[in-house]
């Protein structure tokens, strides 16, 4: 891509830096890297400026799409082998691009399509948990069993199956080496984790969100969510956002106590 297609595309994710945050920080990282953006990002043109655009990777995320650029960018789609293992973002337009993709693509795994896209740019509401601090390498080998069981409940399949262990191992030693983990650890258990999954100078998104089923209801996500913030503001960016589902009661209500406001609604398509 070239360097005016790049601000063009980045321009238009301004528009909402919070629910466009992950293409923001993917042009961020790539800006020096054209064939990669080349090859991740798709624009649709009309009267010789780009008006829409679509992420390609492991995941899928459209930009700003409308009825005629969703039909090109499922055309674009179907034209290679899928790689990505969902479709996520603002919830019309994944809608709206799956359907068109829908007669042409295999049945997906689950659909979730009402997730609140939240949002807190002031102090938390409640006392952080003082004992929540960015996790060390040397919390690796504790950390790891409990980032695979949050992902597991979340997404519904293991990422440890087969070869993919070591690739896995390595990309949460990639998060704590970056200070993007955060959790709180008593006498060798994980009590609370969370990590930043995108960030750019004005907002990040939390993801991993945890705690050990024997322990939710006592404070842990409470706290320890407060503690994200207050570290995530300090050392980050001013925002902090995240998407919920929109049945996890239990955890909207921990999320509304600490200060986080609905921005808008996401929906993912998981393969």
């Amino acid at each position: 891509m070239l360097r005016t297609e790049i601000d063009q595309v980045r321009n238009i994710a301004l528009k909402d830096p919070i629910s466009n945050c992950f293409i923001i920080s993917r042009l961020n990282e790539l800006e020096n890297n054209s064939w990669s953006l080349q090859n991740e990002i798709s624009v649709f043109v009309n009267d010789k400026k780009i008006e829409s655009a679509v992420y390609n990777g492991a995941n899928i995320v459209p930009l700003e799409t409308n009825q005629d650029s969703q039909i090109m960018f499922a055309q674009y789609l179907l034209d290679q082998p899928r790689r990505a293992s969902s479709i996520v973002g603002e919830k019309n337009q994944v809608l709206d691009l799956w359907n068109l993709l829908k007669p042409f693509w295999t049945k997906p795994r689950e659909i979730r399509n009402n997730q609140p896209l939240l949002v807190i740019d002031d102090s938390p509401l409640v006392a952080p948990d003082p004992l929540v601090k960015p996790a060390v390498l040397r919390d690796l080998e504790v950390l790891l069993p409990a980032c695979v069981s949050m992902f597991t409940e979340e997404v519904g399949i293991s990422p440890v199956v087969g070869s993919s262990e070591q690739i896995y191992r390595s990309r949460v030693a990639e998060i704590i080496q970056q200070r993007k983990m955060f959790a709180r650890i008593d006498n060798s258990q994980v009590t609370f984790k969370a990590e930043i999954g995108v960030t750019t100078d004005k907002v990040s998104q939390i993801q991993g969100v945890w705690v050990p089923p024997q322990l939710r209801g006592r404070n842990y996500g409470k706290a320890g969510m407060a503690g994200v913030v207050d570290l995530t503001r300090k050392h980050f960016s001013p925002k902090v956002s995240l998407y919920v589902n929109d049945y996890n009661e239990r955890a909207r209500a921990v999320y509304k106590s600490v200060g986080f406001q609905e921005h808008s609604i996401f929906a993912t398509v998981l393969f």
